[in-house]
């Protein structure tokens, strides 16, 4: 398991609460700022998300850490008439609302304050479950994804994107060039929050990716787990389902 790495060094706040409080700091630049950081190609990701749910035809959708919800817009495009996107932060929820009343998808689409790891739901509710960058945000890993596999009917997909490390010459070493420098720059430059643009950055270096984080999700009673590296290995799908 990784080590705990947290937004603010010096605070007495948690984890959890940390996240929460970095999140609401900078939900109003967040999209734009994502925009620059992944040079565009999360969008690309996002979609090949969407496409492996949408070939399962759900009824019903989590998204997990949905921030503003740009995942749970693009889920719209599946079949599924019911999309709820939960996140901790109530500032990227407020974002994500605005963006999906202006987009007519409210009727479709509900935005929930809530704790992935304690989620409010019952037992085997969702056909498929997502999360987009937020599982290296969890305080307690192995508790959320437990939650996940509590919630997801059996038989139901479970869909992970999240950053990851290249390990192949020469794009380890660029990965490591643009987060310990550029991503880090582009933050203190650009965002109000100097420390989250740090965090993201330490936390994707540290988080267990690839047959690690498979190994986890089989720990925790997942099957049929495969990884999918994006990018050269910046970043990677998962996907999984409950027997």
């Amino acid at each position: 398991m990784s080590k705990s790495i947290k937004p603010y060094e010096n605070s007495d706040l948690n984890k959890k609460e940390q996240v929460t409080k970095m999140f609401d700091t900078i939900s109003g630049e967040y999209d734009n700022l994502n925009r620059v950081i992944s040079f565009g190609i999360d969008i690309k990701w996002r979609n090949k998300v969407v496409k492996l749910v949408a070939d399962t035809k759900p009824n019903n959708i989590l998204d997990i850490a949905t921030g503003t919800g740009d995942l749970a817009i693009s889920l719209t495009g599946t079949t599924a008439n019911k999309i709820i996107g939960l996140d901790i932060s109530d500032g990227m929820l407020e974002v994500g609302r605005q963006k999906i009343k202006s987009k007519a998808l409210d009727g479709i689409i509900k935005m929930v304050i809530g704790d992935s790891e304690d989620l409010p739901f019952k037992d085997n509710t969702f056909d498929a479950i997502t999360v987009a960058f937020g599982v290296r945000n969890f305080m307690n890993l192995k508790k959320g994804l437990s939650e996940i596999l509590r919630v997801l009917k059996p038989g139901g997909i479970f869909v992970i994107l999240e950053t990851s490390v290249p390990i192949k010459t020469p794009y380890k070493q660029g990965y490591k060039l643009y987060s310990k420098f550029i991503l880090p720059t582009i933050g203190k430059v650009f965002s109000k929050d100097r420390s989250a643009y740090k965090y993201l950055s330490e936390s994707a270096s540290v988080f267990p990716f690839g047959e690690e984080l498979n190994n986890i999700l089989r720990e925790i009673g997942f099957i049929n787990v495969e990884d999918k590296p994006q990018t050269f290995g910046v970043a990677t799908i998962y996907t999984a389902s409950k027997a």
